[in-house]
């Protein structure tokens, strides 16, 4: 579980998240939705512990988190599995030395297990035998996938999001999609997917939320969101077929 209380973050006079207030249910997808710099990414980094708010509370599980320590923050980053917008890979590693990369740094498994593990995180998302290959080998898409399967390596018990299929064509951002959708129901993990995108929200969400101006100005299930009269969800909900 995943809960926001009365979150206010600023920087300086500027207040980017004002009084933000949700619940999300384990196993669930979230998507946050709102135009650029209505504190979408905001809202992750807070999660994570990136970012602090000036006033209200988070809490991951049973834990309120606002308010602790780095150290006391670690744990429970392990637990959170954070996929930007750009895959970020290293270059000059190949695509299982990409995704065993935090495995080395952050476990004890031996290299037979970091090898299984490996294999099992390529073939969650449709990326087996791919293992040998270099990032500038593959497509651009296919990097976002050896991210996301460098993600789930660490098992997270969150995943959070940020802009997934910004410049992707739309036959890869449906497959980025339906990859988000079956992680989430095959291995209950919780995701929040930040994004611009309504249509991708209505294919997969269970829960979404708009955001204007720091605030959540809806917030309810894709049957919910239709029938909303909301102006900057019918802004949104023109953009797409219904």
């Amino acid at each position: 579980m995943i809960n926001f209380e009365k979150v206010v973050k600023r920087f300086g006079s500027r207040t980017i998240l004002n009084g933000i207030s949700f619940e999300l249910a384990t196993g669930k997808i979230l998507f946050v939705l709102g135009k650029s710099g209505t504190g979408k990414s905001v809202m992750l980094k807070n999660i994570v512990g990136l970012l602090r708010p000036e006033e209200g509370k988070i809490w991951i599980d049973d834990q309120e988190v606002s308010r602790i320590s780095e150290e006391e923050y670690f744990p429970i980053r392990k637990t959170c599995g954070m996929v930007f917008q750009h895959p970020a890979l290293f270059d000059s590693l190949t695509v299982f030395e990409n995704v065993a990369f935090g495995l080395r740094r952050h476990t004890q498994m031996t290299e037979k297990e970091i090898t299984s593990t490996v294999r099992h995180s390529l073939s969650l998302v449709n990326m087996d035998g791919a293992e040998k290959k270099m990032p500038n080998e593959i497509s651009y898409g296919m990097q976002k996938r050896v991210s996301l399967a460098r993600t789930l390596a660490l098992e997270p018990k969150f995943l959070l999001f940020d802009e997934p299929t910004t410049g992707l064509d739309p036959i890869t951002t449906n497959t980025v999609n339906q990859l988000i959708f079956s992680l989430s129901r095959q291995l209950q993990t919780t995701s929040i997917v930040v994004s611009h995108d309504m249509h991708c929200a209505l294919d997969i969400a269970d829960r979404i939320i708009v955001l204007d101006s720091g605030q959540i100005v809806e917030d309810g299930t894709v049957s919910q969101l239709k029938q909303s009269q909301q102006p900057l969800v019918r802004d949104f909900l023109e953009e797409v077929i219904i």
